[in-house]
């Protein structure tokens, strides 16, 4: 990954890009896409789609969201406190001592979520978003109430970082770093003579209820698509990989093999990992994949669905944890197996 391509992927993850709320995201990857997609096109979902050879009946859809999870402010008390419930996966634990953007209609402000002091009690064993609470420094509910509102939302304050200049942390890599990848591959894709169109979503809501994937593959209509996105790796101390099993990170692009997943697409994409002598990693997802690719396979009379995913530390924090080189490696592989796709591919799994 050169210089150009960290500092688009640093400028993503520096996004505020809440499931709901991601209209600035969206706008910077469509000025990033412009100068490679033969068109871009959006829809009434808030999705932003890449499009290279549109004329071409053979359509892949890559999916990779650019939301990522959020608070949203449910009460204003008296003396200024936000208190907050979640908007996609927040882990409590993770949330205490945290440093927070409040993203307000008319301005936006820092804050922290604060917690009580150990010598007051702390915070007792099992507690809840409920027990937590945002001090933005305000003296009072009238106060705030110039800039909040009842319904906005609010991220973790956390700028990107290289860790021996290998891994990439900070929060969002769910999936900013999907919707990178998307993109990278059209960057790729438009120097190559394709013989299928390719359709990079960037979607929205994932991390809510998936709709944005719908709606893009509703409206695509595609003959195959690929979700994007994450999954849980199990190399650090703790995780119990007997139970989780084995995924780590610089292993390279993890597979899904389950009900959901079309066999023919992993074969594709298996024919192109050996062509490139990339080492992929598996992941079982036996009745959904709590991804995008389980709403585009329900869309119209049905679409074959597969799931490449990047190994990810420390899911749903604000120090989630990914290989620069996974993420190089998953590019190479969705570029390789589509440049190679004919247009004429059998996907049924009955055909020989």
């Amino acid at each position: 990954m050169d210089q150009t391509e960290k500092d688009f992927l640093f400028e993503l993850l520096r996004t505020p890009s809440p499931s709901s709320l991601e209209m600035n995201i969206q706008k910077k990857w469509i000025k990033e896409m412009e100068p490679y997609a033969d068109k871009i096109q959006t829809d009434n979902a808030g999705n932003a789609i890449a499009v290279l050879n549109p004329d071409a009946k053979f359509k892949v859809l890559l999916a990779g969201h650019c939301d990522e999870i959020a608070l949203v402010i449910n009460r204003i008390d008296d003396r200024g406190f936000l208190h907050f419930e979640k908007m996609g996966g927040i882990n409590p634990k993770a949330a205490v001592g945290m440093k927070v953007t409040v993203l307000g209609e008319s301005k936006t402000l820092d804050g922290v979520i604060g917690v009580n002091a150990q010598h007051h009690g702390g915070l007792k064993g099992d507690f809840g978003l409920e027990d937590l609470f945002i001090d933005c420094g305000s003296n009072s509910k009238e106060e705030i109430s110039q800039f909040v509102s009842i319904g906005d939302l609010a991220v973790y304050k956390r700028e990107p970082e290289l860790l021996m200049d290998r891994f990439i942390t900070g929060r969002g890599l769910d999936n900013r770093t999907g919707q990178f990848i998307v993109g990278e591959v059209i960057k790729r894709l438009s120097k190559k003579e394709l013989k299928v169109g390719v359709y990079a979503a960037s979607t929205v809501n994932e991390e809510t209820n998936m709709g944005g994937a719908y709606f893009a593959a509703a409206g695509v209509e595609p003959a195959m698509a690929v979700a994007c996105d994450v999954t849980f790796a199990t190399d650090y101390p703790g995780v119990n990989t007997y139970k989780y099993g084995d995924v780590k990170l610089e292993g390279g692009p993890v597979l899904a093999k389950g009900a959901p997943i079309n066999r023919k697409i992993n074969q594709l994409l298996l024919s192109s990992a050996k062509s490139l002598n990339l080492e992929v990693q598996y992941e079982l997802t036996s009745r959904a994949t709590g991804t995008d690719a389980d709403r585009m396979r329900l869309t119209g009379k049905g679409v074959p669905v597969s799931l490449v995913s990047l190994p990810l530390r420390y899911m749903h924090s604000p120090v989630e944890t990914a290989s620069l080189q996974d993420i190089d490696q998953e590019i190479d592989l969705l570029v390789h197996m589509i440049e190679n796709l004919t247009g004429t591919e059998s996907l049924n799994p009955l055909d020989d």
